[in-house]
């Protein structure tokens, strides 16, 4: 593979297979606490001392036997909050990097100039951050990371924090860039629209282990964890010892938490306490915190006349329940528990 190629063992935090082509966009998910950060730092060189065992090879050449430091690996590093120098305009944050490997200056600045450019914050090369919005910051730290051609891009969290507008506008103008980007970008996000709109492939992080992957399209029809069905909309159910079942919201019906279950043609029924009442969409989606063999919780999405047929507020007894038809079964696959095969013998 001529991609990136990464086994990554950090005792207590993550062990992790990684791959990925030359153009692919790997799409990280995971609760937090999973090893996303984690992961980003090893591929960058940046994971603090201690044991481990992490081998990554980018472009067919091994970056960490011999081990390189992060300011000889091509990497291109977008963390969360921007972290430009405050005391530098966006040009010189942008031809930093370049002028660390050694870059004229002046050939530094322009290359500076196109990047902003292209990200449409060209006019604003003078400015320093502090006199950047959060979107137009973010282009700055963007710009700065794809100046350098990078090899491999690490992205982490590129639009949190952003108003909803802004982060739209920005993912489209980062996913016509992404399509000419002829390196290998890492993509962590909390966001299922960064997953499907951005996303070649997707890597789903649990524990600090690979609990699924596949492309966003496989992995958000088929969930294996709960983090992400709650990520793409779904609600998911262990059905038998080696299933899951997922079905949407709108799938599930409410009914008055009577001792005994409601009569009807739905299999799958679940007792339960309403938790959280909230606006979504034309309707009201219910949050409810089930009890016995089921789920812990579910969704369901409901009218505002059944709200009030019902009385739904939080703590109200409710059956929560789903028709077969509406349910997709599918085996709940293995996590990804094979020994890391690519060994440095550094740990970084």
């Amino acid at each position: 593979m001529s991609g990136l190629v990464a086994d990554l063992d950090v005792p207590g935090r993550l062990r992790a297979a990684v791959r990925a082509e030359e153009g692919d966009v790997l799409v990280v998910v995971g609760p937090n606490g999973s090893g996303k950060t984690t992961l980003l730092r090893c591929l960058a060189g940046l994971l603090p001392g201690g044991p481990a065992e992490v081998a990554v090879a980018v472009g067919g050449r091994c970056w960490t036997s011999p081990l390189l430091l992060p300011r000889d690996r091509r990497v291109g590093y977008v963390v969360q909050g921007q972290a430009l120098f405050p005391h530098l305009d966006a040009r010189e944050n942008v031809a930093f990097g370049l002028r660390a490997r050694g870059v004229e200056r002046r050939a530094a600045r322009d290359r500076a100039d196109a990047e902003l450019e292209r990200l449409g914050v060209g006019h604003l090369a003078e400015r320093r951050p502090g006199e950047l919005s959060g979107g137009q910051a973010q282009r700055v730290a963007i710009a700065r990371a794809l100046a350098t051609d990078p090899e491999l891009l690490l992205l982490d969290e590129p639009f949190a924090g952003l108003d909803v507008g802004v982060a739209a506008t920005l993912r489209v103008e980062l996913a016509r860039h992404l399509a000419t980007y002829g390196g290998t970008t890492v993509l962590v996000t909390h966001d299922a629209v960064d997953a499907l709109a951005l996303g070649t492939r997707m890597l789903v992080l649990e524990d600090g282990r690979v609990a699924q992957e596949g492309t966003p399209a496989e992995v958000a029809a088929r969930p294996r964890t709960d983090h992400v069905a709650r990520l793409v909309g779904l609600n998911l159910v262990p059905a038998g010892p080696a299933g899951l079942a997922a079905f949407r919201p709108s799938a599930v019906t409410l009914s008055p938490g009577a001792p005994t279950a409601p009569s009807g043609s739905a299999r799958l029924r679940w007792r339960g306490r309403v938790e959280q009442v909230v606006p979504y969409g034309d309707g009201v989606r219910v949050s409810v915190r089930t009890s016995g063999d089921g789920p812990d919780a579910l969704l369901a999405d409901v009218t505002a006349a059944a709200v009030a047929e019902l009385g739904l507020h939080p703590g109200v007894e409710v059956w929560a329940s789903a028709k077969e038809t509406a349910v997709t079964r599918y085996p709940a696959g293995a996590a990804d528990d094979a020994a890391p095969t690519l060994r440095s013998g550094h740990g970084d």
